[in-house]
C-alpha cells in the first residue's frame, strides 16, 4: 500500500538533495568545529559558509544568526533570555501560541516573572489588533510573542503591522516562523522584529537543527552555557551536518518558493471544494482566505458522527497519515488548545491536513472519497 502523507506540518520528508550533502560530509568531513587542525577548520568553514547562506536568504547579517536544536530551544532562548536580559516584567501572546511559547510564558507568570495578558481573537482566531495595541499602551515595556502561522489552523498575521505597533510602544517583537520558515520570504532588514524562530525539519530538511534569528537591536546572554560555540551565545558542539542540511533545504526552499506555493495552494483550493461536495455540513477551523491563511494547513471540522474519535485511527489504517483533534469539553479531556481557544465546537472531530510539495490532486481525490465513506 502506497501512503498518503499529509502531515507537513508536523514534519516533511527531506529533499534527496539534503540527504545527499549530509552523507557527503558524514563520512568525509567529521573534524570537531572547534579544533585548530585542518579537519577542524574544515568543518568550521561549513558552518560558517551556512550560516552566510542563511543571513543571505533572510537578507540580514550572518552575525544575526545562532544555531539551535530546533525551534522549541530557539523559542525559550528568545523568550527567557529577554526576560532575564533586558528587565521585561511584562509579555503578551495569544492562547493559541505553540506549547513552546505559551507554556514557557505561563512558567514564568507562574513564578512571578512576569506579568502575561493574552490577546483576543476573533471567531476565526485571528489577533484582535486594537486590543493588542490597548494591552501595549496600558502596560510598561512588554515582549510581545505571536506567532507568524499558527500550526493547527494555519492562520497568519501580519509580521509588519505587529512590529511596527510594538515600536511605537518600544515593545520586544517575538514571533516562531517556525511554520512559514522556507515558505514565505523573510526580509530581515526591513522588518521591525527582534526575533524569529526556525526548525529545519518543516521544510525538507533535518529534524534536530534550527536557528534564532537575533536582531543587533538588542543584546542578551546565552541559555545554553558550557562552551564558546556560537559566538559564545549557545555552548556545545555544534549539529555540523544538520546545519549544513537546513542551509541547503533553506536554499532550495527559496528557489522553488513560487511554484511550490502555487502548486500548494491549488491543492488546498482544491481540497476544500472537493470537501464541500462531498460531506454535507462540513466546516472549516481558523481563516481560509489565502491572504490570511498558511497554505500549507487546512483544519477540517467534521459534522458529529458515531465514527469521532476514530477518524485519524481509520484514516491512519487506510494509509494516510493526517493529525487532528477535538477542541476541550470542560475538563473531560485535554484535546487541542488551539481549538479550545477558538471556541470550536467540542462535538466536532477536527482534522489537519498539511500539504507539501511532494502532494499531489489525485491523493486529494483518495482522501476526499475515503473521508466520504467513513463520515455518514
Amino acid at each position: 500500500m502506497n501512503r498518503i502523507y499529509l502531515d507537513n506540518a508536523a514534519t516533511t520528508p527531506m529533499d534527496k538533495a539534503v540527504v545527499s550533502l549530509m552523507t557527503e560530509m558524514m563520512e568525509n568531513q567529521y573534524g570537531n568545529p572547534s579544533s585548530i587542525h585542518a579537519d577542524g577548520r574544515g568543518v568550521r568553514t561549513k558552518v560558517e559558509e551556512a550560516r552566510k547562506t542563511v543571513a543571505k536568504l533572510l537578507n540580514t547579517s550572518p552575525s544575526e544568526i545562532f544555531f539551535t536544536s530546533g525551534g522549541t530551544e530557539a523559542d525559550n532562548m528568545a523568550i527567557r533570555c529577554t526576560i532575564k536580559d533586558l528587565g521585561i516584567k511584562h509579555a503578551i501572546t495569544t492562547s493559541i501560541e505553540h506549547h513552546a511559547v505559551v507554556h514557557t510564558l505561563e512558567e514564568l507568570a507562574h513564578d512571578g516573572h512576569i506579568k502575561l495578558s493574552f490577546v483576543q481573537l476573533d471567531e476565526k482566531g485571528s489577533v484582535d489588533m486594537l486590543h493588542l495595541a490597548k494591552l501595549l499602551a496600558e502596560n510598561e515595556r512588554s515582549l510581545v510573542s505571536l506567532m507568524h502561522a499558527n500550526n493547527e489552523i494555519g492562520n497568519l498575521i501580519d509580521l509588519r503591522a505587529v512590529g511596527e505597533l510594538c515600536e511605537q510602544h518600544d515593545a520586544i517583537f517575538h514571533s516562531d516562523t517556525v511554520q512559514t520558515m522556507g515558505h514565505y520570504a523573510h526580509d530581515l532588514a526591513n522588518l521591525p522584529i527582534h526575533f524569529i524562530t526556525c526548525a529545519a525539519h518543516k521544510f525538507h530538511g533535518p529534524k534536530g537543527v534550527g536557528f534564532l534569528y537575533i536582531s543587533h537591536k538588542v543584546k542578551i546572554k546565552p541559555l545554553i552555557f558550557g562552551g564558546s560555540q556560537e559566538r559564545n551565545m549557545r555552548g556545545g558542539t555544534e549539529n555540523v551536518y544538520g546545519i549544513v542540511g537546513l542551509a541547503k533545504a533553506l536554499s532550495i526552499a527559496y528557489e522553488e518558493m513560487q511554484p511550490h506555493h502555487s502548486h500548494i495552494q491549488s491543492l488546498k483550493t482544491y481540497m476544500i471544494e472537493s470537501l464541500k461536495a462531498a460531506i454535507p455540513n462540513i466546516a472549516f477551523n481558523g481563516d481560509i482566505d489565502p491572504e490570511k491563511s498558511l497554505y500549507t494547513v487546512l483544519n477540517v471540522s467534521f459534522p458529529p458522527s458515531e465514527m469521532g474519535e476514530m477518524l485519524l485511527f481509520s484514516l491512519d489504517i487506510a494509509g494516510i497519515s493526517v493529525s487532528g483533534g477535538s477542541a476541550c469539553s470542560s475538563g473531560s479531556n485535554v484535546g487541542s488548545h488551539v481549538l479550545t481557544g477558538i471556541k470550536a465546537d467540542p462535538a466536532r472531530s477536527a482534522v489537519r491536513f498539511s500539504f507539501s510539495k511532494y502532494n499531489t490532486k489525485e491523493e486529494i481525490d483518495i482522501v476526499v472519497a475515503k473521508l466520504k465513506e467513513l463520515i455518514k
